[in-house]
């Protein structure tokens, strides 16, 4: 899996401060992306344990109160991110959001995805639309993305949005 950046400190992609993971590769190709250099699978650097060490010493941080994950698009890496976000939530219990373009309902047929999903605490999903865009939604570019409660979600059975 290759990413483009980590920023230790963001403030833009979820509550609070928070740590973030910018993967590359993307095929969904959303009308005036926001990261368009980050659709190339092989923009950035390739991950590996060193890399996995350096974002958990960053989580350390008790001013930061997550974890976020976006791109590109991280399921479309989701081979690879699911072997290592095991790693990550066993190394943390602060707040992990993850960014997809890909709705829930189509995430949860896919095994790989499935893994992904069940160690974050957020999904932000649907492709961004320029003909929805609004910039006074938090976390979110266009009106038609969710912002669900993966943990309420799971317990429930139904999808349960946050309110934010």
């Amino acid at each position: 899996m290759h990413f483009a950046q980590i920023r230790n400190y963001d403030v833009a992609n979820g509550p609070g401060i928070r740590t973030t993971i910018f993967v590359t590769g993307c095929t969904i190709g959303c009308k005036n992306c926001f990261n368009p250099e980050y659709q190339n699978f092989q923009f950035g650097d390739i991950w590996d344990e060193k890399v996995t060490e350096q974002l958990l010493g960053y989580l350390e941080n008790p001013e930061v109160e997550g974890l976020t994950i976006l791109g590109g698009e991280p399921f479309d890496s989701s081979k690879d991110l699911s072997k290592i976000l095991p790693i990550i939530r066993k190394g943390t219990t602060k707040s992990i959001w993850i960014y997809s373009g890909h709705v829930y309902e189509e995430l949860i047929k896919d095994h790989y995805a499935t893994i992904i999903l069940n160690n974050c605490d957020v999904l932000v999903d649907g492709p961004y639309v320029e003909e929805l865009k609004d910039l006074k939604l938090k976390f979110k570019g266009s009106s038609n993305q969710r912002i669900i409660d993966l943990n309420r979600t799971r317990a429930e059975n139904r999808i349960i949005e946050l309110d934010i």
